[in-house]
């Protein structure tokens, strides 16, 4: 298991703020199986000015964007060569989700802790779960379906 922060995970996503989802990375697995990432809630996040006035809540689709930048960590921090020996760099592609839940409202203050584990993989296809705790408490569950991409410099 490794461990690592923002330089690393904007190494490895090309998202850049106000739509990184990720903070850090507490736990990674060497073999791309699983990832445990953390991202800190505060009433400053662009999208609860309107998402609702005087009710702020994280909106459900950021919330699978969070798992699903959570999966891309997860697969493109793993220990992987290419047939020349060199590093692989690749960018991850969202194409599908599945059961999709939201078991409790993300607000202001809340400690998001996204957990990912890899279902399969099959060349540049893949599939994992992720959910997201807060206070120990699953708030969100999906399963993420996604494409690995040959990354392109720009």
């Amino acid at each position: 298991m490794t461990s690592f922060g923002i330089d690393k995970i904007l190494e490895l996503l090309p998202h850049r703020y106000p739509f990184l989802l990720v903070d850090r990375v507490l736990e990674a697995a060497e073999d791309g199986s699983r990832l445990v990432a953390i991202k800190n809630m505060t009433f400053n996040e662009p999208f609860f000015q309107g998402h609702f006035p005087g009710q702020p809540i994280m909106p459900g689709v950021l919330q699978i964007e969070a798992i699903a930048q959570a999966c891309a960590l997860m697969c493109l921090s793993a220990k992987t060569e290419d047939a020349t020996g060199g590093a692989t760099s690749y960018d991850t592609i969202l194409t599908g989700v599945e059961n999709a839940r939201f078991r409790r409202m993300i607000v202001p203050g809340d400690q998001l802790r996204i957990e990912t584990a890899l279902v399969n993989h099959k060349g540049r296809f893949g599939k994992a779960t992720g959910k997201i705790l807060v206070d120990g408490k699953v708030a969100t569950e999906v399963a993420i379906n996604f494409m690995l991409i040959p990354h392109k410099a720009g």
